[in-house]
C-alpha cells in the first residue's frame, strides 16, 4: 500500500478535475444549487417562517403560501437555468426542449398517455388516502376560484419543473451521456416525490423515464409538460368533485352520481 501523501493526492485530483466535461460538470453542480435555493428559500416553508404572519389575517393565507412556493420555483428552475445556459454555457436557449419539436408525436404521445391515465386516476382516487391528500391546498376544494388561482400556479410551476429536469439537465448531459441522460434526470425527480402517496412515489420512477423518453424523442419539454400538468390536474379536479359530491365509489354509478351532483345541481 502508497503512503499517503498530500501533495501527490492533491496533484491527482487536480488532473482529474481537468479532464472533466465542463459542460457536464456546470449542469450537475448547477442543478444541485438551485435544488437547493429551492428547499431554503423559495419553499412553502420559508414562506411560513418569514411571510406566514404578515399574511394570516388573509382569506387565501394558504393560497398565497402555494403561489409563493409555485412563482418563486419558477425564477429558481426555470429563469436561474436560462442565465445559466445563456452565460456560463454560450448556449442556444431552445437547444434544452424549448421548441415545438416533432409536434405531431408529442401531442399524438401525450393523448395517448392521457388516455391511459386518466380511468387509473379514477379508480385509485377513491382511496381515502389519495383523496384526503389532493388538491394539497384542502381550500381548493371548497372554492371553484381558488381551485383556478391553485392551478394556474401549478401550471407555472410545472412548466419550471419540466424545464429543469426535462430540459436543462437532459438535453444538457445529452452530448455526454447519450440516452443514459433519460435515467440520470429520472432520479432527482423521483427522489423529490419522497413523502408523497407510496403509489405516487413508486409511479414516479416510471413517469420520470416515460416524460425522459417523450423529451428526448420530441426535442421539446412542452409535451411534458402537457402531460404532466393533465395528470395532475386531472388528479386534483377528480378529487374535488369527489369531495363536493361525497362519492367515492368506481362505478358507473357514481360517475354519474359524481357529473349529476358537481353539474346538473341534483
Amino acid at each position: 500500500m502508497k503512503k499517503f501523501n498530500l501533495k501527490n493526492e492533491l496533484n491527482n485530483l487536480s488532473s482529474a478535475v481537468k479532464i472533466l466535461d465542463r459542460k457536464s460538470l456546470i449542469i450537475f453542480l448547477s442543478a444541485a444549487v438551485m435544488q437547493t435555493i429551492s428547499w431554503y428559500f423559495t419553499s412553502r416553508r420559508f414562506f411560513r417562517v418569514y411571510f406566514f404572519d404578515d399574511f394570516q389575517f388573509s382569506q387565501n393565507v394558504y393560497l398565497i403560501e402555494y403561489l409563493y412556493w409555485f412563482f418563486g420555483d419558477f425564477f429558481t428552475f426555470f429563469l436561474l437555468p436560462i442565465l445559466v445556459i445563456k452565460f456560463l454555457l454560450k448556449d442556444r436557449i431552445k437547444n434544452y426542449g424549448l421548441r415545438l419539436g416533432d409536434y405531431k408525436t408529442g401531442i399524438f404521445l401525450s393523448l395517448i398517455f392521457l388516455c391511459i391515465m386518466i380511468p387509473i386516476i379514477w379508480f385509485v382516487s377513491s382511496s381515502s388516502q389519495f383523496n384526503s391528500t389532493y388538491p394539497h391546498l384542502s381550500e381548493a376544494r371548497d372554492s371553484w376560484n381558488t381551485f383556478l388561482f391553485f392551478e394556474f400556479g401549478m401550471i407555472v410551476y410545472m412548466f419550471a419543473w419540466e424545464f429543469i429536469w426535462r430540459g436543462f439537465m437532459l438535453f444538457g448531459l445529452e452530448e455526454k451521456f447519450g440516452y443514459y441522460s433519460v435515467l440520470i434526470q429520472m432520479l432527482p425527480f423521483v427522489i423529490l416525490h419522497n413523502g408523497k402517496p407510496v403509489l405516487e412515489t413508486f409511479g414516479a420512477i416510471i413517469a420520470g423515464i416515460a416524460l425522459g423518453i417523450l423529451a428526448f424523442r420530441t426535442r421539446s419539454i412542452f409535451y411534458c409538460v402537457a402531460t404532466h400538468y393533465g395528470v395532475m390536474f386531472s388528479i386534483d379536479f377528480i378529487s374535488t368533485l369527489r369531495y363536493r359530491s361525497g362519492e367515492f365509489g368506481v362505478g358507473l354509478n357514481s360517475i354519474m352520481n359524481v357529473i349529476s351532483k358537481n353539474f346538473l345541481g341534483n
